[in-house]
């Protein structure tokens, strides 16, 4: 598939399909600065006709209501949506009527139905309108108004893709759609054919693509702190999910739960027996193979006991296919929806149920799917109904519609989407002939769906939830999100792995992709804690550059499956696949088998915080149990917020050398300061000075942007005494180093005070030794090296003078070492010489060879 094809024509389309709608608009005398009249007879000369009059008076409410930028948008979107649809449809050759719109049998951009406008059958196109556009040439027009007449055809089998147009979006359909360089004609000849027949990619990569700009401008906003609005929640969000995850998660919990069935109540094994493990795993084998799924990880051998309460809950589960109900509650383009239909569909043949039947049973019975984006919702829509038809070739005969939801007339969806916990579900609404609590039926009964689907249990639930961290949350969803998810509040994607487990059934089953930061920060403890009452089945721990589309280490994900049932001293596989940096080395590495770890869940309560630390040996569990944590030893220290650090912080050499001081002293401005920088360890790298002059007085009477104070000044005794010091954020290792007696640390770097100077040297050798490093990988592998990380690490001092004198000689002399690196750098405070010029010959007084 070319991707780069894709992505130039999605962001070039967006462009392209705003500039022509926004034109289209101007001839009806609508800008963005002016509408017009509203009951207007003519504009700009032309009179208008009855329809035209209705459309445009539509088009200014919905601005009126909307906003200009907002409407065009979406009219735009709308219409690539249907040319998408429209592409994908006829190259697959799933249009009812047969005859292709934008292209000949060939596949040159000579549309079909063009060339057999005289012998069309559309419901609703007007024989007498086609003669006379096609003998007066009009080429242009009549290719519009079939393309139009033709889209609302096929309202009649895709309404959720296809709505009638009769509004305000047929009036702002692009002119000049045949010309080279048209929106049609560029995506006929930028984007293969070839790449149409795979369904989940193209749709996929076109949404995100097309969204990639809108997604830029929201994060650039909120580098100035600008929030992110309900309606910009799904471009700032949306991310296509890699197919191989897709499989793993679907493969392991819905797949997962048809073999465990199978399993328990196959005749070859007899519960209790000395050979039930082994022989259980064989036909685990033999099923996975026979259904061809090649993401999906055996469980780990489990202890007698644990395994007859495994096969006690495993009888809960549905004995035939029509029974299961299977959820994507954050759905965006349908990618995960499919491949769920397609595990589906194994299921249903290996029941004894043909491909075609089975189609219409898992539209009607087992799909579900919701989303807080109407157009993504579309999207999965058509995604699911192209599934069916790809199984059944009469499907769009049986008048059976997906369950695929957006939240549109639902004012409390559109803000919360499906994080919204529906307790008690109200009738469903009777179509009437008038409005129904000031709102159509269409929205009624949408509304109804939506709070529905909410309402349900379910048996398996899989998602990519949206990730937002609560700094870029607007505040209600902040609001919502704090009284709701507590324990979750920090990101979006952990209040929706609660919301999940809230969706399934006693012994279902919850797979997602999250960012990994749960797993180990402590805002997310208690998290940790409610998940780790419940089964972990499996996990791939995929770190960073899991998404081909984003690079560096910012996104780091795992991966992973949980049953909604507690089964003590359950065995759970982990797959850490942290080390590969692209997409593809990930993949390769889950199914090579390798760094596969066997892990049981209730040892991470051991270790403080309750990190998931899967890969840890029974010896560093064991140093958990029997030391103190750091934090009980020592007092680590934030340091002073400035409010402003340009203002209050000079390298030493931009300022009077005379002007800084080592010791408090009045007369003096510019004092050392100990702050964040390169990675560095034993020795101080700082060249940093803060202005301090009568006690800090500019800093403490800093005034923000707000008006108030936005300084913060912290442990203030502690000023100027030596210690350890790191960088509370890194993005490389973590580095620590022995600052001198002078400085003051600002808020980028943490402290520790000891009660000794040998304590130090000896506290600064275990903190930068690879013990510590390990250790730290289990407690804080995001990078972030805040006191609450650091307060959880086990400390152990020796007991074994000759060992404790021997560490401390060692610290200081690396200490030593490192303090003459750093004073070879001309920024450093001590340089003197730099290392590579010759020595000076003390005979001569001068130096031998060229300076």
């Amino acid at each position: 598939m070319n991707k780069n094809a894709i992505k130039n024509y999605a962001v070039w389309a967006r462009r392209e399909l705003i500039n022509r709608v926004s034109q289209r608009a101007m001839m009806y005398g609508i800008t963005a600065k002016d509408a017009g009249d509203t009951n207007a007879e003519s504009v700009n000369g032309h009179l208008l006709s009855q329809t035209e009059k209705r459309q445009r008076q539509a088009l200014i409410r919905s601005i009126q209501g909307k906003g200009y930028e907002q409407v065009i948008e979406e009219v735009a979107y709308t219409w690539f949506n249907r040319f998408a649809a429209l592409r994908f449809m006829e190259v697959n050759g799933y249009l009812p009527s047969h005859i292709r719109v934008f292209t000949n049998d060939a596949g040159e951009f000579k549309p079909q139905i063009l060339a057999e406008a005289i012998h069309l059958e559309l419901d609703g196109l007007d024989m007498k309108k086609v003669y006379t556009l096609e003998n007066d040439n009009k080429s242009e027009e009549l290719f519009k108004y079939l393309l139009t007449v033709q889209c609302n055809a096929l309202n009649s089998i895709l309404p959720g893709m296809f709505q009638r147009i009769d509004d305000y979006t047929e009036l702002l359909l692009p002119d000049y759609l045949l010309r080279e360089g048209s929106v049609i004609e560029q995506l006929v000849t930028t984007i293969p054919e070839e790449d149409w027949t795979d369904q989940v990619q193209i749709i996929g990569w076109l949404y995100q693509y097309y969204n990639s700009e809108p997604k830029d401008k929201v994060f650039a906003d909120l580098k100035k702190n600008i929030k992110i609005t309900k309606e910009n929640i799904p471009a700032a969000t949306q991310l296509f999910t890699p197919d191989w995850i897709v499989h793993y998660m679907v493969e392991n919990s819905l797949g997962r739960l048809w073999i465990e069935r199978k399993i328990v109540g196959s005749s070859e094994l007899v519960v209790g027996s000395s050979d039930y493990e082994e022989k259980r795993q064989q036909i685990e084998k033999t099923l996975v193979e026979k259904f061809g799924w090649k993401y999906y990880l055996p469980e780990a051998k489990q202890e007698p006991e644990v395994r007859k309460k495994l096969i006690t809950n495993h009888y809960s589960l549905p004995t035939a296919p029509q029974e299961l109900r299977v959820i994507d509650p954050c759905c965006g383009s349908g990618h995960i929806l499919c491949v769920l239909f397609d595990v589906l569909i194994r299921i249903y043949e290996d029941y004894g149920y043909t491909s075609r039947e089975a189609a219409t049973e898992i539209v009607e019975n087992n799909l579900w799917g919701l989303d807080i984006d109407e157009r993504a919702a579309q999207l999965s829509y058509f995604a699911v109904m192209m599934k069916a038809r790809q199984y059944d070739r009469r499907f769009f005969t049986r008048n059976v519609q997906p369950h695929v939801y957006s939240p549109k007339g639902y004012p409390e969806g559109l803000e919360y989407g499906s994080l919204i916990t529906v307790e008690s579900l109200e009738p469903a609404p009777e179509q009437t002939n008038r409005e129904l609590f000031d709102e159509k039926y269409s929205h009624a009964l949408n509304r109804w769906n939506f709070r529905h689907a909410l309402s349900q249990k379910y048996h398996v639930v899989v998602t990519n939830p949206p990730y937002m961290g609560n700094s870029g949350m607007g505040a209600k969803l902040a609001e919502f999100v704090k009284s709701q998810f507590p324990d979750s509040k920090s990101d979006l994607f952990a209040c929706f792995i609660e919301r999940c487990r809230n969706m399934i059934n006693e012994s279902g089953y919850q797979a997602m992709i999250t960012q990994h930061a749960w797993m180990f920060l402590s805002s997310f403890e208690n998290l940790r804690k409610k998940m780790q009452t419940i089964d972990t089945i499996n996990m791939a721990h995929l770190g960073a550059r899991a998404f081909e589309e984003i690079g560096g280490e910012v996104v780091q994900t795992t991966t992973f499956v949980l049953r909604n049932i507690y089964t003590k001293d359950y065995k759970s596989t982990y797959c850490r696949l942290i080390d590969p940096t692209t997409q593809q080395g990930k993949e390769d590495m889950f199914l090579s088998g390798e760094n596969r770890y066997i892990a049981n869940q209730s040892n991470f309560s051991k270790i403080p915080g309750s990190p998931v630390a899967y890969w840890v040996s029974e010896k560093m569990l064991t140093c958990f149990i029997q030391s103190q944590s750091l934090g009980k030893v020592f007092k680590l220290l934030a340091g002073t917020s400035t409010g402003d650090n340009t203002l209050y912080q000079r390298f030493w050499y931009e300022v009077n050398y005379n002007n800084i001081s080592l010791y408090p002293d009045n007369s003096k401005r510019w004092f050392p300061c100990n702050t964040g920088g390169s990675f560095y360890k034993y020795a101080s790298n700082s060249t940093t000075v803060i202005d301090w002059e009568n006690d800090g007085c500019r800093i403490r009477n800093h005034i923000n942007g707000k008006g108030k104070i936005g300084s913060a000044i912290r442990n203030r005794e502690y000023y100027f005494r030596s210690g350890i010091t790191w960088n509370k954020l890194s993005s490389s290792n973590f580095g620590v180093r022995f600052v001198p007696e002078g400085y003051i640390s600002d808020d980028t770097a943490r402290m520790i005070i000891s009660r000794s100077l040998e304590q130090q040297y000896y506290l600064l050798a275990f903190l930068c030794s690879n013990v510590c490093q390990n250790f730290l990988a289990m407690l804080s592998p995001t990078l972030s090296f805040t006191n609450s990380e650091l307060e959880r690490l086990p400390f152990f001092e020796s007991n074994n003078q000759g060992v404790y004198s021997n560490i401390i000689n060692l610290s200081k002399d690396n200490h030593f070492q490192s303090l003459n690196d750093v004073s070879s750098f001309e920024t450093s405070w001590d340089f003197s010489r730099h290392p590579l010029l010759p020595k000076r010959d003390s005979n001569k007084g001068e130096e031998n060879g060229n300076a």
